[in-house]
C-alpha cells in the first residue's frame, strides 16, 4: 500500500477512535481517555492536510514523509497509553510510552515545518 492511502487510512482510524474515546471517556472511563480521543482527533485532519500538501507538491517530499510518519506513530503511541491506562487500568504500556510519544509528536510538527521550508 503507498503511503498516501497508508496514511488516509491511519487519519481515518483515528477520527474513528478518537470519537469511540471521547464517548467513552465522557460516560465511564475518565480524563485520560478524553485526552486520547482528543489527540487522534486533533491530528486526523493534520494528517489528511499534510499527505495531501506532500502529494500536490507543496512540501519537501522526504521529509514530509518522515514528517507524516513521525506524526501518526507519535500520536498513535501516546493515545494507545494513554487508552491502555483507561480501559485496562494499567499503569502505562511500557515505561515512557506517552512522553516518547508527545516527543515524536513534537518532532513530527517541526519536521513538517522543515518540510514546507525545505521546499522549492
Amino acid at each position: 500500500m503507498q503511503l498516501t492511502r497508508a496514511i488516509l487510512l491511519i487519519a481515518a482510524l483515528f477520527g474513528a477512535a478518537g470519537t469511540a474515546l471521547l464517548a467513552a471517556g465522557s460516560h465511564a472511563a475518565g480524563s485520560t481517555a478524553t485526552t486520547a480521543g482528543q489527540m487522534l482527533l486533533w491530528h486526523a485532519p493534520t494528517l489528511i492536510a499534510a499527505v495531501l500538501a506532500r502529494e500536490t507538491s507543496h512540501l519537501h517530499r522526504l521529509l514530509s514523509t518522515l514528517a507524516l510518519v513521525t506524526l501518526a506513530a507519535g500520536v498513535g503511541l501516546f493515545a494507545l497509553d494513554l487508552a491502555v491506562r483507561a480501559f485496562l487500568g494499567w499503569p502505562r504500556l511500557f515505561p515512557m510510552a506517552a512522553p516518547l510519544g508527545g516527543s515524536l509528536t513534537i518532532l513530527g510538527w517541526i519536521t513538517l515545518a522543515v518540510a514546507a521550508l525545505a521546499k522549492r
